[in-house]
């Protein structure tokens, strides 16, 4: 065995790499970022016949150097070293990007005390290169007097090549997973159920290239009416997914205190323009139907224009009045386009993964999709729209798509909704039932009334018919002309009031309706409410 002052042979040398070389391959496909660096440096450590070494990655704003890895020197990593790139041994490798050998370790050589602390008087270190650059710094040391040579410069790049190449590809593997899984647990698990509307999604990620930042949204809006969010990040990877995540939760929080879909993109824009990190742009197209579904409010950041679907016409492009993509500066301020939507319409949001190709225009696939919209039931609506736009074909880019019909009026059939029993539900009651009251033809007091009826019916069961076992709510809704019938069921035992000044709620209930009916039972309670449609009849 070679002492260690001395560089190993070239027949031990070459055994060395191939071990680095094997080890390579067989973690990429389990082990992660940091721990596949500490298995290549265990053989960076054999290689050179060294006490330490240890890898710092360049961070996403490219100024820092960061401990990811080390042996013998683990407390770099414990303590989330960072040097400045230009500072100090490491620093000084990432600028020149070449080898870089200290025969003398002290505070006027290396900016990081951990390895003064540790005892080191020789560090040869080498950039890590890719094709994009610098990826960061590979060194090594001794704790004795040792003479780094050309010889062992070599090889430590030759080494470095290995593990650079090895870090990309593995890191470049976790991010695209990352993103996905950050892409899919930011769409709708399910599109929500909303009286009166028929809703289908298709979500479809390009097989080459990474993840991209295509996102679609539906979520009810505290006036009563619903929000429809489709967009696309410009780029790729889990940047453009990340970017993705901070722009749908933005847009829901704007659209918590704002009906005007213009002014939720204006503001999203202002905010994207904020955003830490490299200037990010993104199309991004908000419309907001009223309770009565009757109109769609459109507001578009540079996206494609949906299309609509009336019974009886051919597909058409809405014309929206489009504004600059959100976090470009300047621009004309964004404006709203209304839509009336009548029953039985189709409207059709997508993203340009749909319709644009390699060698075509995008007009051209504009055309294929409107071609194929009819006005029909929406989930074999996208099947055959994804068939005849995507069919068996890779796609070059994600492609989402999102399909939304108005319900004839006669065809509004009843409203069952089983919610848990509990304070939180009572929301999502209410907006439901505003909606399929509005679809069947009610009158705005009388809206009004059983929401207030049916509502305190429903906080009855959460406050009284169950314990801490908790269980569940049922609404059930119809219309027996010239009447709405509401029944509220529940499978608990009742509790008594607690306090006094209790049991106002019947007195509510009585009050906003025409017939009130309870029935306490061993199964439960069942609550039934009974109001005209309209205003002049109800009195």
């Amino acid at each position: 065995m070679s002492p260690p002052d001395e560089p190993p042979n070239a027949s031990t040398s070459g055994d060395q790499l191939r071990r680095i070389e094997s080890v390579t391959d067989a973690a990429l496909a389990h082990l992660n970022v940091e721990d596949l660096l500490v298995e290549l440096l265990e053989r960076v450590q054999a290689l050179l016949a060294v006490d330490t070494a240890a890898v710092l990655l360049l961070d996403a704003s490219g100024e820092y150097l960061v401990a990811t890895a080390a042996k013998g020197i683990e407390a770099e990593v414990r303590q989330g070293v960072r040097i400045p790139v230009g500072k100090g041994f490491a620093g000084r490798i990432a600028v020149e990007k070449k080898p870089v050998i200290l025969e003398r370790v002290d505070h006027t050589t290396v900016l990081n005390p951990i390895l003064q602390e540790r005892g080191i008087r020789s560090l040869l270190g080498v950039p890590l290169l890719n094709t994009g650059g610098i990826l960061g710094v590979l060194h090594v040391g001794t704790l004795g007097a040792r003479r780094f040579t050309e010889e062992d410069a070599r090889l430590l790049e030759i080494a470095a090549d290995r593990v650079a190449f090895a870090t990309e590809s593995r890191r470049t593997e976790v991010e695209r997973t990352a993103a996905t899984v950050l892409q899919r647990s930011l769409l709708p698990t399910r599109l929500p159920t909303v009286p009166g509307l028929e809703m289908a999604a298709r979500y479809v990620t390009a097989e080459l290239g990474g993840v991209g930042g295509d996102w679609y949204d539906v979520f009810a809006t505290p006036s009563g009416g619903l929000c429809i969010v489709i967009g696309d990040v410009v780029g790729r990877g889990l940047e453009a997914a990340a970017v993705m995540g901070r722009l749908r939760s933005a847009v829901r929080a704007h659209a918590l205190y704002e009906d005007d879909p213009a002014e939720v993109v204006g503001r999203l824009s202002h905010q994207v323009q904020r955003f830490d990190g490299p200037r990010m742009v993104a199309t991004v197209q908000v419309a907001m139907f009223e309770p009565s579904l009757a109109r769609l409010h459109v507001a578009s950041a540079g996206h494609l224009a949906p299309a609509l679907v009336i019974p009886g016409q051919p597909a058409a492009l809405v014309e929206v009045a489009n504004g600059p993509p959100v976090g470009v500066r300047g621009g004309p301020r964004c404006r709203v386009t209304t839509v009336d939507v009548p029953p039985g319409a189709l409207l059709c949001f997508y993203t340009d993964g749909l319709v644009e190709r390699r060698g075509s225009s995008l007009d051209v696939g504009v055309k294929r999709l409107c071609g194929a919209l009819v006005a029909g039931p929406v989930e074999s609506l996208c099947a055959s729209v994804m068939g005849q736009l995507i069919g068996s074909e890779p796609p070059g880019d994600d492609v989402a798509l999102l399909v939304i019909r108005r319900q004839a009026s006669a065809g509004t059939g009843p409203l069952e909704l089983v919610m848990p029993a509990l304070p939180g539900s009572l929301k999502t009651i209410r907006d439901a039932m505003r909606g399929w009251l509005l679809a069947v033809g009610a009158d705005p007091r009388v809206v009004v009334g059983l929401l207030v009826a049916v509502g305190e019916a429903c906080a009855n069961v959460v406050e009284h018919a169950y314990g801490r076992e908790g269980g569940m709510v049922e609404v059930y809704l119809e219309v027996q002309l010239p009447d709405v019938v509401a029944t509220v069921r529940d499978t608990g035992r009742w509790r008594p009031p607690r306090g006094g000044n209790r049991g106002r709620g019947t007195v509510f209930m009585h009050k906003c309706a025409s017939d009130v009916r309870i029935n306490h039972g061993p199964g439960g309670t069942t609550v039934v409410i009974r109001r005209s449609l309209t205003e002049a009849e109800a009195r």
